[in-house]
């Protein structure tokens, strides 16, 4: 069975850092491509990195490029999600994710995590 567990959203000031984790088991740690994504209240679930698993290759939208970090430790089979110089606008449920290749497209994901808030306060 596929566990997915997220940690590290909290609340803090703009200008803060958290670190978000997803620690996967099962089938979902050797699918092609991981990500994040993001939903804020009355809005859609958006793209916000991704990473191919097989060579390191990492892709972010432009809203957080230069701010936030994708990796992956493959011997604790975890997905971490480094965000600095956070801004209120990126307050938001975030959710790991991952399935097949171009997993920035919704449809291409074939796990979610349960999800982790973050609040950005200024």
């Amino acid at each position: 069975q596929v566990q997915r567990v997220e940690s590290g959203g909290g609340s803090v000031q703009a200008g803060g850092s958290l670190r978000l984790s997803c620690a996967v088991s099962g089938y979902t740690y050797k699918s092609s491509c991981m990500g994040w994504f993001r939903q804020a209240p009355g809005n859609e679930r958006e793209w916000v990195a991704h990473i191919y698993t097989s060579d390191g290759r990492t892709y972010y939208a432009n809203s957080v490029k230069g701010r936030f970090t994708i990796s992956q430790d493959n011997a604790k089979n975890t997905l971490y999600l480094q965000m600095n110089n956070l801004k209120p606008e990126d307050t938001a449920m975030y959710y790991c994710a991952a399935g097949r290749p171009r997993c920035y497209v919704t449809n291409n994901v074939d796990y979610w995590g349960q999800g982790t808030q973050v609040t950005v306060s200024s």
